[in-house]
């Protein structure tokens, strides 16, 4: 929706030819903008609580820092998950004070909302190698305005650091268990919690973990209800599903 489009909307709108729900409706199919290298759904947040986010991997660093500029200009943010470091450079020649979490491949770049601070979502990790996918989760809710309590390197292998974590896990409203090798991880907390626990397998393990397959087969056929599962590394499709469980709309 272009700004003439919109001022004819509110222009009915303030004359009573167009009721306030009428309108709304109206603003959650129509915007977005044709870019030169993207049609940027700008309006996401208004329909979903969840704003659109940019993923960087096969974009090349100046499409990403293109995205990004219309992005800000139009909503105060934009999201970069999978981020190259080259894509970071390019961003930040017109974004200085862009954030840039490493560890995550992300990068944020405006304002968010500052996490709300009565309920949280438990990021597990299984190993310090999940570091990267558990980082992607627990940033994605961050940012979207959830709160997150990390618990990392606690894998099965030695279940009694996992235990020692208990309390928090049982005082959490959704968990995230991030784990790659046999993934057994996600079923030990489903069978802990009385909350959902999302479980993200990651490509982490020797030879027959066939790049997280393994990981993903076993938390699929996880004996625990309540075990939700979502793709191989993706951190933030668990971080966004989390959100939501909380009923997130802070982000819009």
């Amino acid at each position: 929706m272009n700004q003439s489009q919109l001022f004819s909307l509110l222009t009915e709108v303030s004359t009573q030819k167009c009721s306030v729900d009428q309108a709304l409706t109206i603003l959650r199919d129509l915007p977005f903008e044709e870019s030169t290298v993207a049609i940027i759904d700008h309006h996401r947040a208004l329909r979903t609580g969840v704003p659109e986010v940019i993923y960087g991997a096969g974009k090349t660093p100046e499409q990403i820092s293109i995205i990004v500029d219309r992005m800000v200009a139009a909503n105060g943010s934009a999201i970069v998950t999978r981020a190259s470091r080259a894509a970071v450079e390019a961003v930040r020649v017109n974004h200085p004070d862009a954030r840039d979490y490493q560890a995550a491949r992300l990068i944020a770049v405006g304002k968010f909302p500052e996490p709300q601070t009565e309920h949280y979502v438990a990021v597990v990790s299984a190993g310090t190698s999940d570091l990267p996918v558990a980082e992607e989760a627990a940033l994605t809710v961050e940012l979207l305005g959830t709160r997150v309590e990390r618990i990392y390197d606690v894998g099965v292998a030695g279940i009694h650091r996992l235990l020692e974590k208990r309390e928090k896990l049982w005082q959490a409203s959704c968990v995230i268990a991030v784990a790659g090798m046999e993934g057994a991880l996600a079923t030990v907390i489903g069978g802990l919690v009385s909350c959902p626990t999302i479980a993200v397998p990651t490509s982490v393990g020797y030879g027959v973990s066939f790049n997280g397959l393994t990981a993903l087969l076993a938390m699929l056929n996880s004996c625990a209800p309540g075990v939700s599962v979502v793709n191989i590394d993706n951190g933030f499709g668990a971080g966004v599903c989390a959100h939501m469980v909380l009923g997130g709309k802070r982000c819009g």
